[in-house]
């Protein structure tokens, strides 16, 4: 019989500045909460502290701690990193090590000097990730989580982040000046699509947007009938030399 990871996700107390994602995902959702189950054997996770540039402290949970490539995923404002749970196991069984934060405000975490650097939280797991090895990091976000990698990416030394996933993102600042390679992914009908695909065009090459059919606003996807295909999507991009 195959183990079972099932994720309840619902709204969590948020930083100042998430509030208004928040708000904005619980609207998309339609519901406030959502379960997302997974089945097949998996790694465990095993939680992990470090420090922000700022001072802050962030704790994420470490899937498959060895290999030389990682992925960092970074939630949406409704969500934590134990909702990345299915789709951490599942890359980890892929043989990539994966490190799912929680934002400053958010479980365990705690902000530095500034309480809105969400992109710190972001920065500090491509370091810490980089300080134990890692070759090659990726960065995956979703909603507000999309919008700290971006700004982390743009804040990001030459090389510290290979791969970047926006999921859904909210509003980037300068999408100019991201480096690629950047996938966009977002549901075809989603009520944030017109902000993707303005953002998408303004991203220089490469890069790659990917519309889903529905609804779905970024991890909500993940509960849906194009998970499968949302997981193979960001499989590829990861793996592609």
């Amino acid at each position: 019989m195959q183990a079972c990871i099932e994720v309840i996700v619902t709204p969590v107390p948020a930083a100042p500045r998430a509030r208004s994602h928040l708000m904005i995902e619980i609207a998309l959702l339609g519901a406030a909460t959502i379960t997302i189950l997974a089945c097949g054997a998996g790694p465990q996770p095993r939680e992990v502290r470090f420090r922000t540039a700022d001072g802050g402290t962030v704790v994420a949970d470490l899937y498959a701690a060895s290999g030389s490539d990682a992925v960092v995923l970074a939630h949406g404002a409704a969500f934590d990193k134990a909702s990345w749970a299915p789709l951490a196991v599942w890359l980890a069984g892929r043989g990539h090590q994966v490190l799912a934060i929680d934002f400053r405000g958010y479980g365990g975490s705690t902000a530095g000097s500034d309480r809105r650097g969400l992109f710190e939280d972001v920065l500090a797991a491509v370091r810490y990730l980089r300080s134990q090895g890692v070759t090659h990091v990726a960065v995956l976000g979703a909603s507000m989580g999309a919008g700290a990698a971006a700004e982390a990416a743009v804040r990001a030394g030459p090389g510290e982040i290979d791969r970047l996933i926006l999921l859904s993102p909210v509003a980037i600042t300068d999408p100019e000046h991201l480096a690629g390679p950047v996938l966009f992914i977002a549901s075809q009908e989603e009520p944030m699509v017109a902000q993707v695909r303005e953002q998408y065009q303004r991203v220089p090459e490469p890069k790659r947007l990917v519309l889903l059919p529905g609804v779905a606003h970024a991890q909500h996807i993940f509960a849906t009938e194009q998970a499968e295909r949302l997981k193979t999507t960001i499989a590829k991009f990861l793996e592609d030399a």
